[in-house]
């Protein structure tokens, strides 16, 4: 029973790291994004 809890804690660990790794990634692209688009005048 522990072996499992521990595992699953494992698990939940990891996929957050991996969500907060992609997010970091994803809003950092577009920060660049929008600091290296010309502003539109319009």
């Amino acid at each position: 029973m522990f072996k499992k809890l521990l595992v699953v804690a494992a698990v939940v660990g990891a996929a957050t790291l991996v969500f907060k790794k992609v997010k970091a990634s994803s809003d950092e692209r577009a920060l660049w994004h929008e600091a290296t688009t010309a502003p539109d005048l319009r």
